[in-house]
């Protein structure tokens, strides 16, 4: 657990969307939440996501004086502070701007299980979350259509953050397509020790790349499409581990990839691949005990290329981000 304190100098404020108003009354707190996510799914890349049962939890107190504070439980305790790179606040800020408000001075309580720099959407998990309490604080709505731009923004690409609203498997594009995944799926996460930036692995890619590959991968991705989608064909998504058009220039920095995505097939998963930008790999499968075989599989394949991590087999979640009481039961929606 960490605490950091301070008036969170230097987090960059836009300018007005709305007249600013004042605020006659805080609500005591807030609490949201936003589940982790899983981008590309191998073929996809920018254009499917997928919502997993990790959690960022984040409980908001204005506070009448005071400093504003940040303590932190769970990945990132020791990394994640009040500065202009926290995207809970700069998704609050950015929210609350939209009703012409000004942030309250804040405690802010989080609980994090979705790992940092690690292909699992963590920060757009924030960024919606702190979407989703700037409308708790302010105590109005906006359009799903508005969340996801101003989502967005900040991510710079709408993948993640559109999995991290609207839960489920999503198909990004100007209106997502969202879908309840097939209720047998199962994935086997491995997650190393070691972080890979997004900024850094896209900076890995061609501007280019030729027709072959790009058709390549359109009859990929519509295979992992139709599997996640009808559910009838979860075979189909063996055409999540045959990408040409990132992970070839991404295993330049991650090269265990391949022997990774090899032992969880080997294991009896339908499919594997690269999480976003990695460096978790995530198996996909129907049934929880070849997730499980897989999991091992891959950690035992990460010991043999002397790469460090720990597996995880968990669900896909059929909701995003949402209002919760101090309790953890849903108040919104």
């Amino acid at each position: 657990m960490s605490t950091t304190q301070g008036p969170g100098k230097g987090r960059r404020r836009r300018s007005n969307v709305r007249p600013r108003r004042d605020v006659p009354r805080w609500p005591a707190s807030v609490s949201v939440e936003a589940p982790a996510s899983s981008a590309n799914l191998g073929p996809g890349f920018d254009a499917l996501a997928l919502a997993l049962d990790l959690w960022l939890r984040v409980t908001v107190t204005p506070l009448d004086a005071g400093a504003e504070s940040l303590q932190v439980e769970g990945e990132g305790a020791d990394e994640i502070g009040l500065d202009a790179g926290n995207r809970f606040l700069i998704g609050l800020e950015h929210g609350l701007e939209e009703f012409g408000l000004d942030p309250p001075v804040m405690r802010i309580e989080m609980t994090n299980a979705i790992p940092l720099a690690r292909g699992l959407g963590s920060s757009a998990a924030a960024s919606v979350a702190g979407l989703r309490a700037a409308e708790a604080l302010a105590g109005e709505r906006l359009s799903d259509e508005r969340l996801l731009e101003l989502a967005t923004a900040i991510e710079g690409h709408p993948d993640n953050a559109s999995a991290a609203l609207f839960g489920g498997f999503v198909i990004t594009s100007e209106r997502p397509a969202r879908f309840d995944p097939p209720s047998s799926l199962v994935a086997a996460l491995f997650i190393p020790d070691v972080a890979l930036r997004t900024a850094r692995m896209r900076d890995l890619l061609p501007a280019n790349v030729s027709h072959a590959d790009a058709a390549h991968n359109v009859g990929r991705t519509a295979m992992v499409v139709a599997a996640l989608t009808s559910g009838a064909r979860l075979d189909l998504l063996a055409a999540m581990s045959d990408d040409r058009l990132h992970e070839p220039y991404r295993v330049a920095h991650f090269p265990q990839l391949p022997e990774l995505v090899r032992a969880a097939r080997d294991a009896g998963a339908l499919g594997a691949a690269l999480s976003g930008a990695g460096s978790t790999v995530i198996a996909l499968t129907d049934d929880e005990t070849v997730a499980r075989r897989a999991a091992d599989a891959m950690t035992g394949a990460a010991a043999g290329l002397d790469l460090n991590g720990r597996a995880l087999v968990v669900r896909p979640v059929g909701h995003g981000a949402r209002l919760v009481d101090a309790a953890g039961s849903v108040t919104t929606t």
